[in-house]
């Protein structure tokens, strides 16, 4: 009898460790639970549809602007390109709880499915990769145009930033930042009204330059902050339109912004005045009447389609027109 009395009670001692385990499995799994979402979020984009029904806990993000646009909203994300980190969001380079991902222009769709995301985030610069991302999750296509930005591109950052806001239930977050991006737009359109100067935005590339007009990457400077245009020039081609000398000498610039795209490729220091020894610029009006503006290269050419990027941008439009 002894023996029979032991055994239930070995079996009774060993069920009440099962139970209190699946127990315990369950007051672990809730906060899981909790973030299936009610409703799910359905965000139509150029590439598709994506459905969200979580709140997503380990993102990839593809590019630069995305990482911005968490960052700014506050929210963690898993993994990254760290081929080409803005100074402003160096943070990520070296951390070691965000992954890299590779090149922004290639990301590596093998450490993309190591994640293991539950949301990727993407731009048109990894368009060709769309259909293989979403068989790894879903995968939210930011509907910007980094060829001609003359229409609608502070509106579609801003739209951008209340859709993300919506998924991480940051919708306050995200109003704040929308708000902060309207009063820089109408401090730079204040300084740009009424004013006669007309300017001409330039990239340098290993001693050559080319230029940027009214629909081009760069396109919002004059559509979106009153920045007026010394040439009516139409190239929407990425790297812009290589700049002749017959060209700088009819475009004439009253302001001239140069974007350094050398400095970004080779990671180092941006050009200035005294390392400039292209004649052509140097018979501006802007060059003479100190009107050159060398840009932060990270925000201009890196990124461009942020909130963080965005303000830089438009505080190096504003030195323009200063003395």
């Amino acid at each position: 009898m002894k023996w029979k009395k032991t055994y239930w009670a070995l079996a009774f001692a060993m069920t009440a460790i099962i139970t209190l385990q699946g127990c315990e499995k369950k007051v672990t799994n809730p906060e899981q639970a909790a973030q299936k979402l009610a409703t799910p979020i359905t965000i139509k984009h150029e590439l598709g549809r994506t459905v969200i029904d979580h709140l997503p806990q380990r993102i990839a993000v593809l590019d630069m602007n995305e990482a911005d646009f968490l960052d700014q909203l506050q929210v963690p994300f898993a993994g990254m390109p760290k081929d080409f980190v803005p100074h402003f969001l160096g943070k990520y380079k070296n951390d070691s709880k965000v992954q890299d991902l590779g090149s922004i222009v290639q990301p590596n769709i093998e450490r993309i499915y190591a994640l293991k995301p539950d949301l990727i985030l993407m731009t048109p610069i990894q368009a060709n990769k769309y259909k293989e991302l979403t068989e790894i999750a879903p995968t939210l296509h930011y509907d910007i145009n980094f060829n001609n930005s003359q229409n609608k591109h502070i509106e579609t950052v801003k739209s951008h930033l209340m859709s993300l806001g919506q998924i991480f239930h940051k919708e306050d977050l995200a109003r704040q930042k929308v708000a902060e991006l309207d009063a820089e737009v109408k401090k730079a359109r204040e300084v740009t009204a009424n004013r006669p100067e007309k300017a001409l935005v330039v990239l340098h590339n290993n001693g050559a330059f080319s230029n940027f007009g009214i629909q081009s990457r760069y396109g919002f400077i004059f559509h979106d902050l009153g920045v007026k245009p010394a040439s009516t020039v139409v190239d929407n081609s990425l790297h812009g339109q290589p700049i002749s000398s017959e060209f700088i000498k009819q475009a004439n610039p009253d302001i001239l912004y140069i974007v350094d795209r050398t400095a970004v490729m080779e990671h180092r220091p941006t050009i200035d005045a005294t390392s400039v020894s292209n004649p052509l610029l140097r018979e501006t009006k802007a060059w003479k009447n100190g009107h050159v503006v060398f840009v932060d290269a990270d925000a201009w050419y890196i990124t461009a389609a942020s909130p963080t990027s965005l303000k830089i941008l438009i505080n190096d439009v504003i030195k323009g027109y200063q003395k």
